[in-house]
């Protein structure tokens, strides 16, 4: 299955998921959006009100506020793809339950697999625990890390928090700026592993060859004449 089909295929059950109680509060639920071929996936934390009003992600004042984000830089909502941990709204828009993060896992598991992005961009505080469990976003942000299962990490406040926290508005501007760079290095990081990758793999096949050789040769003359 391609990824498109695979997204859309997650799309399809995110819509019907009853997999915890937030399906029975819930308008829409929120799937993610975006661009299939971005090498950038932005990673939040759960819909708002205006989210779960449109089943559309970030699109209410946190999600203004990522637009202009996204040009500060020349680069549009079109350009990435974007979703959240749980994909239906908590309450009050409280922090999503880690029973709740744990029933979208696997929605999510499945689109970074689709998407093989280079880059994961998290927004606030629980999406960086799923990717880099026990750091502090206060200490991370803006800066490009590799998660133990090997993904390369941006981690930023969430928009949200700058709405609350005028002076984390300047932070936000001046980490995403940061992000070409980070994708730069990112795509060249995944570059070298797989030409390693790929040298290892032939090394292997060569020493490989020549024990296979070195055993055909014994094997010879245990059957020659004297």
């Amino acid at each position: 299955m391609g990824s498109e089909a695979e997204l859309a295929q997650v799309a399809d059950e995110v819509r019907a998921c009853t997999r915890c109680p937030l399906a029975a509060r819930r308008t829409h639920a929120v799937p993610g959006e975006g661009n299939v071929l971005s090498d950038v996936l932005l990673v939040g934390e759960g819909p708002g009100a205006r989210e779960d009003a449109t089943g559309r992600p970030f699109v209410g004042p946190a999600g203004q506020l990522l637009d202009e984000l996204l040009g500060a830089i020349g680069w549009q909502r079109g350009d990435v793809f974007i979703t959240n941990v749980v994909k239906c709204r908590p309450p009050g828009n409280r922090d999503p339950e880690p029973e709740e993060t744990a029933a979208c896992a696997g929605y999510l598991d499945r689109q970074e697999r689709a998407l093989d992005p280079a880059i994961v961009v998290t927004l606030g505080r629980h999406s960086l625990r799923r990717y880099l469990p026990g750091a502090r976003i206060s200490s991370v942000h803006g800066s490009l890390r590799r998660s133990p299962t090997g993904q390369h990490v941006f981690p930023m406040y969430h928009p949200a928090a700058a709405l609350h926290q005028a002076s984390l508005r300047d932070t936000l501007f001046h980490d995403l700026r940061g992000l070409p760079a980070a994708l730069v290095a990112a795509r060249a990081a995944i570059e070298a592993d797989r030409a390693a990758s790929t040298e290892a793999a032939t090394a292997a096949a060569a020493a490989a060859s020549t024990v296979a050789a070195a055993t055909d040769d014994v094997q010879m003359t245990l059957f020659q004449e004297h």
